[in-house]
């Protein structure tokens, strides 16, 4: 049960990864990762859940302004189902993986906002992942009283709290440094495969820090199945595939990468192959 379940998330992962970033179920892709990882936890309530939140999200959809859409979206998230960040045991895997987040209401401000996003589409709200130095937050879009676009920042992490300007200051100088300015490129509005590839990219950075070079290189294995267009990617599966002694599969990797037009690529498949040889 346990394999055919993995493979029918990674086929959900295969046919996610053809689909324009527009018609991507952010919330089916995170609960496919979930399941490659815990294959024989129940579904069944995890996807009922999500279904309720669909529902409860569709209610909120008379809100207009941005910051009245963010703090209804708390309501429902934080208020109604508890969500908050997991301060006390951070590092805890269970805090990437879709099912255990849902379980414990629990999780990684990357794995928090994947259930933010999820609603916020219910509710028809404009709302996008931010690429934050070493922090994720939510954007949340509206418009005012005078009909003009507006947006706010949310802190999921920290159960939607809205950051002003000089909160989003103080906390790019604690990651970056005291010398660090706030600017648009610390807001860069991410896509639901950003998203997705941000959250498994910190079981796969977890694993590589642990010595786990095998089931690092499966974790950027199906991160690919979900981007089989990105070149950075194939280029840590064939680097990682190396450092895990696996050379038949760095070959195939770098044969990707190449097509890309790497010229690190031809030279790293000369030097396997003479290896192999």
């Amino acid at each position: 049960m346990s394999d055919a379940a993995k493979d029918d998330a990674r086929a959900v992962l295969a046919r996610l990864g053809t689909a324009d970033d527009d018609g991507l179920d952010i919330a089916e892709a995170a609960l496919a990762f979930a399941i490659i990882d815990r294959p024989d936890a129940p579904i069944a309530p995890v996807r009922a859940h999500l279904a309720q939140l669909i529902r409860a999200g569709a209610t909120l959809a008379g809100n207009r302004g941005a910051e009245e859409r963010a703090l209804a979206l708390r309501g429902l998230v934080c208020g109604g189902h508890g969500y908050t960040g997991d301060r006390d045991t951070y590092d805890d895997p269970a805090n990437a993986n879709l099912i255990s987040v849902v379980e414990r209401r629990r999780g990684l401000p990357v794995a928090l906002g994947i259930i933010w996003l999820h609603t916020a589409a219910a509710a028809g709200f404009d709302a996008w992942g931010i690429d934050f130095p070493g922090h994720f937050l939510l954007g949340i879009g509206g418009h005012g009283e005078s009909g003009h676009g507006e947006s706010v920042v949310i802190d999921v992490f920290d159960s939607g709290t809205i950051r002003e300007e000089d909160e989003l200051a103080a906390l790019l100088a604690r990651v970056a440094g005291p010398a660090a300015r706030l600017g648009p490129d610390h807001l860069r509005p991410m896509t639901a495969r950003q998203v997705l590839l941000r959250l498994q990219n910190n079981i796969r950075l977890r694993r590589v820090a642990a010595g786990a070079l095998d089931t690092a290189l499966a974790a950027a294995e199906d991160m690919l199945l979900l981007a089989p267009y990105s070149a950075p990617l194939w280029r840590e599966a064939a680097l990682l595939a190396e450092r895990a002694g696996q050379k038949r599969a760095a070959i195939n990797a770098w044969e990707r990468l190449r097509g890309f037009g790497s010229a690190e690529a031809g030279e790293a498949l000369a030097r396997l192959r003479r290896q192999m040889n």
